[in-house]
């Protein structure tokens, strides 16, 4: 019995002794947090890791895994040679993290296989997955839900050791969370003795984050890595005597500065924050760039997976010396040989900021550099404090979503697919996720239903009866055209109604929205992918196109490009124009801010700014909360409701990230009692409900909710793809039939409320009524517009028919007033 013990012991201190030695030869030793996650996973604790990209995170989740290894003597399952899957959000990060996990294994001599079970995965990959001869699999949710369906799975799963999600925070606030959850709950199901662990990045809400992962470990333990990397900001400043515009500008202005930054490092990351922005700035540095053209990338979500991979690779290897990029270089793909990161415009978020700022020097101990961009005035104010709000620790929460009942039902097949489910069991299962906990016996009956029958309405319809109830009680999935279209819409991102844009004779170039296409005509030029295009046909859902010469030409637009500013930046910036001028932004946004004070007043933390002013011979009511422009857009709608029912009149507004503006067609008197009256906290959804065309919004919002529940009939591989003007046609008609015929159907409740949390965050906009409700107001008269109200006033024009540009007009109007204040 002695012998039998020391002989685990002495494994044990081998396995130690092996990855310590293979540290040493990488001139590294392992960080306090690593060793203590290993602690951790050798117990068979699940957890959350939180730590910055680039201090040893990988090593750290890995490394308990790799202690296992060494120290048994055999393999644990006969039938599946799986032990760890890494579930990464992006596809991108599975290339980087296949590698990063293959490095040590190699060097400590474990027959592990790493395989990638990607949408982009090789045929290799795919095989080495389907049969359980990979002891590592790297995947994405979406991918871990395929598996799902199909019966093997169960088998391939069952001596699995762990589970690690790697940049949870990007999954924690979206549906790809919540189907994760599910798979997860699926994952304990047929695996209970495997261990759980989330990667992710500061948050605002660590404890709830660690809890929507961990439903089944309540109190799992919260390690906090390598102390959060520094940042420093700095903001391009004008020149002495110079003046940034106040509205209406990408920042282009600031071309040759960015040039001299990108000049003097060896690579450089440039980011903006639309897609539009991205393309406009890349022509702009094409157009004076004096190197090798491809020394010059893009990189973003639009793109062709080719396109980006070679930038990312450029950044790697240093024959890319800058790249122009959105989000999708957001996340942790390692660039350790970039020296410059700069930021076009304000992030409008403080995570957003550190994650970009964490591109550069990513090496542990080193501090994120920034180069701030501002595109006009008002950024540099920004730019200040997200520097005070990140030193002072102010980071955003991520709020879980929950009752996604589409995303159920979706789930619920692929388990019928896979297998069969029985209900009572599965329900228990459900309702062990933090999505679901709350779920309802009605609701779960409902989902029963419309995967059944598709719920009263379309019970008629064949297309919608999916999964059967045999007489064992157990539901599956018995026809094989239901199972190919469900595993072809298996996920929640839906990117319908793009059109591929691809060369005539040649390679894709990636995709644009249809309603921009639907306008060119064959010759029109439009910038897309770096390149100047000229459309020659467009077939189906693909535009062919040639290279075109020149430069001026159309850009396009995506939808749901612009973020709004987060609530803790907003109040961050609130403090700092109320604060001393003790930051180079401030000192050089004085003179502006001098004239905000003079003609009218500055906004502080304890009162809400409103100004009245005439303009063009009516009155415009200007309020500024502060609170980002979604949330603006539910304040100005019930404004202008409360207002109308006071005094009877027609509205209209625009909002921008620091306030909105009403125009009353008729004269319409303003008081602090008025305001105050419009700002009451209370009956806030009610009004909601009468002041929005809540139907036609519930409508659009139907749209996705139909495509993730399996309601739209994808486009089959070789076949035609369907166009977004089908596809809404094809969830406009089911929401009308349903809304007739089955008013309660769970999909259409859900639709509803997806509008209140989701397009109109009703939880945001009751936080931002009652605390302007509780400030003084600070009621304005000034004489002209000012430096506040003029963005806003910009924006009412951007609709009026003129024969001059927008951008022209607004430029003028804004010299006649720096001209009329000095």
């Amino acid at each position: 019995m002695a012998l039998t013990q020391r002989v685990p012991v002495a494994r044990a201190r081998a396995a130690d002794a092996a990855l310590l030695a293979w540290f040493a030869a990488q001139g590294w030793s392992p960080a306090p947090f690593q060793r203590q996650v290993w602690r951790h996973w050798q117990r068979g604790e699940s957890g959350l890791l939180v730590t910055p990209t680039g201090s040893g995170k990988t090593l750290a989740a890995l490394g308990g895994a790799l202690l296992d290894g060494l120290r048994e003597a055999a393999p644990a399952s006969p039938t599946s040679r799986l032990r760890l899957l890494w579930v990464t959000p992006l596809r991108a990060l599975a290339t980087d993290t296949t590698q990063a996990l293959s490095a040590p294994l190699e060097a400590l001599g474990l027959p592990w296989t790493v395989a990638k079970r990607t949408g982009d995965a090789s045929s290799r990959d795919r095989r080495l997955a389907r049969q359980g001869l990979a002891e590592v699999l790297v995947i994405t949710p979406e991918s871990l839900a395929l598996m799902l369906s199909y019966p093997e799975t169960a088998a391939l799963l069952a001596g699995l050791r762990g589970v690690i999600v790697d940049e949870w925070h990007e999954l924690l606030g979206n549906k790809r969370g919540v189907l994760l959850q599910l798979t997860l709950a699926r994952i304990r199901a047929l695996a209970p003795t495997a261990v759980t662990w989330g990667l992710s990045a500061t948050l605002g809400n660590l404890d709830e984050a660690r809890d929507v992962l961990l439903p089944h470990r309540p109190g799992a333990p919260v390690v906090r890595g390598a102390r959060r990397r520094g940042l420093v900001l700095q903001t391009l400043l004008p020149e002495h005597g110079e003046r940034f515009a106040w509205a209406g500008h990408l920042g282009l202005s600031q071309l040759e500065r960015v040039m001299q930054l990108i000049a003097g490092a060896r690579s450089a990351i440039l980011f903006t924050n639309t897609r539009a922005q991205a393309e406009l700035w890349h022509r702009a540095l094409s157009s004076i760039w004096l190197e090798a053209p491809g020394t010059l990338a893009l990189h973003h979500g639009s793109l062709d997976t080719a396109l980006r991979l070679a930038a990312e690779q450029g950044l790697r290897d240093g024959s890319v010396r800058c790249v122009v990029a959105t989000s999708s270089l957001d996340l942790g793909v390692d660039f350790p040989a970039v020296e410059l990161v700069m930021q076009v415009g304000s992030p409008k978020g403080l995570a957003r900021l550190l994650q970009r700022a964490g591109r550069a020097n990513h090496r542990p101990g080193e501090a994120g550099v920034v180069h701030g961009v501002p595109t006009h005035a008002l950024e540099l104010a920004e730019f200040a404090a997200a520097r005070k709000a990140i030193a002072a620790g102010e980071i955003e929460a991520r709020r879980p979503p929950r009752l996604s009942l589409d995303v159920l039902s979706q789930h619920c097949v692929t388990l019928a697919l896979g297998g069969g489910f029985e209900p009572d069991a599965l329900l228990a299962e459900v309702r062990g996720t933090h999505a679901f906990a709350a779920l309802s016996d009605t609701q779960w009956a409902g989902v029963l239903r419309f995967i059944e029958r598709g719920g009263q309405a379309l019970e008629n319809y064949p297309d919608f009866h999916r999964a059967v109830r045999g007489d064992d009680g157990v539901y599956r999935v018995t026809d094989r055209r239901v199972a190919l279209r469900h595993r072809l819409s298996i996920g929640t991102i839906t990117a319908d109604g793009a059109v591929a844009v691809r060369f005539l004779r040649g390679a894709s170039l990636g995709s644009v929205e249809e309603s921009f296409i639907s306008r060119l005509r064959p010759r029109d030029r439009f910038q897309f992918a770096g390149r100047t295009l000229e459309l020659v046909a467009v077939d189906q859902m693909t535009a062919y196109v040639r290279k075109a010469k020149g430069l001026s030409a159309a850009v396009p637009r995506w939808q749901g490009g612009r973020m709004p500013l987060s609530t803790e930046l907003g109040a961050a910036m609130e403090a700092v124009l109320d604060g001393p001028r003790d930051s180079p932004e401030l000192r050089a946004l004085a003179p502006l801010l001098d004239l905000q004070a003079r003609v009218s007043a500055l906004p502080t933390p304890r009162t809400l700014l409103v100004e009245t002013v005439r303009t063009r011979g009516r009155a415009s009511l200007f309020v500024y909360p502060f609170a980002g422009r979604t949330v603006h857009e539910g304040m100005a709608a019930l404004f202008a409701l409360r207002w109308g029912r006071l005094a009877p009149n027609t509205f209209l507004y625009a909002v921008n990230d620091y306030g909105f503006v009403l125009n009353a067609s008729q004269p319409a008197p303003v008081d602090a009692d008025l305001i105050a009256r419009l700002l009451a906290p209370a009956d806030l959804l009610d009004d909601l409900r009468e002041g929005l065309n809540l139907t036609e919004m519930a409508r659009r919002q139907f749209r996705e909710i139909a495509r993730v529940a399996g309601m739209l009939v994808p486009s089959l591989p070789g076949g035609a793809q369907r166009s977004a003007r089908q596809l809404q046609a094809s969830s406009g008609l089911l929401f009308d039939v349903l809304q007739r015929y089955d008013p309660d159907h769970l999909l259409l409740t859900q639709a509803v409320r997806e509008v209140f949390e989701a397009q109109m965050d009703v939880q945001a906009l009751t936080a931002a009524f009652t605390r302007c409700a509780a400030r003084t107001i600070d009621l304005r008269q000034p004489r002209t517009l000012t430096p506040l109200s003029f963005p806003l006033w910009a924006e009412t024009v951007r609709g009026e028919l003129s024969t001059e540009d927008w951008s022209a007009r607004v430029r003028r109007a804004a010299e006649q007033l720096q001209a009329r204040h000095g």
